[in-house]
């Protein structure tokens, strides 16, 4: 007979520890308990630090080239949902634009002392 209270659930001990690990894995996670978005591990093994940015993943700084394709994906998105939406672009249309005349001239009060 084990020398436990209840062998059938987690030791005091194993509850703390997975807390502490749950805490840590929430600490590593939030943007704020991270003093710069480097990991602790490419600090020490690759060299990294905040200024420089990685040359591979997903923080990577984006080329001009992919930056035109993603600029026209996000253009036809853009169109998609207007389409969607019921805004459609009359290309047929001719813009015309309406000149409002005043005939009427605002009078200027001024003071002669």
């Amino acid at each position: 007979m084990p020398s436990v209270k209840n062998p059938n659930k987690p030791s005091k001990n194993r509850l703390v520890a997975k807390a502490a690990r749950v805490r840590k894995e929430a600490q590593k996670s939030s943007a704020a308990g991270r003093l710069s978005k480097i990991e602790k591990v490419d600090t020490g093994r690759f060299g990294a630090r905040p200024g420089l940015m990685p040359t591979s993943g997903p923080r990577k700084p984006v080329s001009a080239k992919k930056q035109r394709k993603l600029e026209k994906k996000m253009g036809y998105a853009l169109k998609r949902k207007m389409e969607k939406d019921g805004e459609v672009e009359m290309k047929d249309a001719v813009v015309t634009e309406k000149k409002v005349e005043d005939d009427k001239k605002e009078e200027v009060e001024m003071d002669i002392s």
